[in-house]
């Protein structure tokens, strides 16, 4: 039988280890993967340069696209033509910070009826547990989210709110009960209202007042929940590598516990941040070098399960570049494009294999939400396919970037491996037709 598409590649990544391998795809999923001589007859076949691998497409769990409502923020045609461009084929939508937030099956209906036309990969959705819609979960959970976030202080935006301990208590009790997954940002209340204010253009005044305590205490609490109701969490972004043994502590224990970090924090380090830098203030923030390379450990030991970006973006005047002042600039990296380059350069560095980073950026986040036909090159899984080259290198300039704003960290910053082509169920992305589906929960 004719295949739609063969790809021919000597290096690709599977579940099994890099091989040099022939793709077969049939009606957008992966159907055949033979020996790379093998003859496979198909409407269209690409054979791939000596110096290209075959990556699974990249899921990146954790994007805020805040479409609609702060769509100027990003919106969902520059999210995934952004998202496209870095390799990632499947994006899982933050609840907030659009408006209306994802807090009930109305503003999820919203928030799919805006994205469904313009979307260039999959894009699923999380929903949002606040305070006073506890009630709103189980008909959220059936609509087909992935899971509930949940913030255990100040969100940064009025309409999400925060959850105090009793709330944090009865979502997880809740959450349990449906085997649904509450995500968490977890920082604190008490202990950042007791730290010293975030004020100036000190960076290591506002890293003082996000401490690591505030990250650990706030873990502690949702381990001990989690625990106690036999519930299923997920940390979100860490970035304090001091709560690394309590994670290993609790999953010993047979807590249904992952953890997430985001390429900022393995890649960036509180020394090097210069004061007035707001680009880089992200919550919690980026820590110390001494912190970066533990976290890098508790990737290697397996205890932080995948690597995301948390893309946050905003607007250049919010980041109140007139006065670097990190009290008033808004908090969040923007990097989604860039994810894929930035872990690599990084991962190579430190003895790391493409394998890994596949381990960390495509099959671990799609483990996470259940996406079974995601983040993989095995049959049956969807033909998504992200082209990258390991050994080029390029220098990051935020107005060639897809995202709507040209905010980043990363500006200037060279970087390895470029990504040469994206796939979709079999269909090349060129970012100007979209081409993208909804995705819920069960049915990827």
């Amino acid at each position: 039988m004719t295949f739609d598409l063969v790809i021919r590649a000597r290096r690709v990544i599977t579940p099994t280890g890099e091989r040099a391998a022939t793709i077969g795809v049939r009606a957008g999923r992966i159907a055949a993967i033979e020996e790379i001589d093998t003859d496979l007859p198909a409407s269209t076949t690409v054979e791939l340069a000596a110096e290209e691998v075959l990556l699974p497409g990249l899921v990146d769990s954790h994007v805020h696209i805040n479409d609609p409502g702060r769509a100027e923020w990003e919106g969902f045609e520059t999210a995934t033509r952004a998202a496209a461009a870095g390799g990632i084929t499947t994006v899982v939508d933050m609840p907030l910070n659009s408006v209306p937030p994802t807090v009930d099956v109305a503003a999820l209906n919203t928030k799919r009826a805006v994205a469904r036309d313009q979307v260039h990969v999959d894009v699923g959705f999380w929903g949002g547990a606040v305070g006073g819609n506890l009630a709103e979960l189980p008909a959220l959970h059936e609509a087909g989210v992935f899971g509930f976030k949940a913030f255990l202080l100040d969100s940064g935006v009025a309409e999400f709110g925060h959850l105090d301990e009793d709330m944090l208590a009865d979502t997880i009790d809740l959450v349990a009960k449906h085997d649904a997954m509450l995500i968490v940002h977890a920082e604190d209340a008490r202990t950042i209202a007791a730290a010293l204010p975030a004020q100036g253009r000190r960076y290591a005044d506002f890293l003082a007042s996000r401490p690591a305590e505030a990250e650990n205490i706030a873990i502690a609490s949702v381990i001990g929940l989690t625990e106690r109701y036999g519930a299923r969490a997920h940390i979100l972004h860490l970035s304090s590598a001091s709560a690394l043994p309590m994670i290993a502590d609790a999953r010993r224990r047979g807590v249904a516990l992952t953890v997430e970090t985001c390429p900022h924090y393995l890649t960036f380090c509180a020394e090097e941040i210069p004061d007035g830098a707001t680009e880089f203030k992200c919550c919690p923030p980026i820590r110390t070098a001494a912190n970066r390379e533990l976290l890098w450990a508790g990737l290697a030991d397996g205890l932080i399960d995948c690597v995301v970006s948390d893309h946050s973006p905003c607007t250049p005047e919010l980041k109140r570049f007139d006065v670097g002042d990190f009290g008033l600039a808004w908090g969040g990296i923007a990097g989604l494009q860039l994810g894929l380059s930035t872990i690599w350069t990084q991962a190579r560095q430190r003895g790391f294999a493409l394998s890994d980073v596949v381990d960390w950026m495509a099959r671990g986040p799609a483990d996470l939400v259940g996406m079974k036909r995601k983040g993989r090159i095995d049959i049956g899984a969807d033909a998504d396919f992200c082209v990258f080259a390991p050994d080029a290198a390029f220098l990051v300039e935020v107005n060639q970037l897809a995202h709507r704003n040209p905010v980043s960290a990363y500006h200037g910053r060279p970087l390895a491996g470029v990504v040469r082509q994206t796939w979709l169920r079999g269909e090349k992305v060129t970012g100007l037709r979209p081409g993208g589906q909804l995705l819920e929960r069960g049915n990827s």
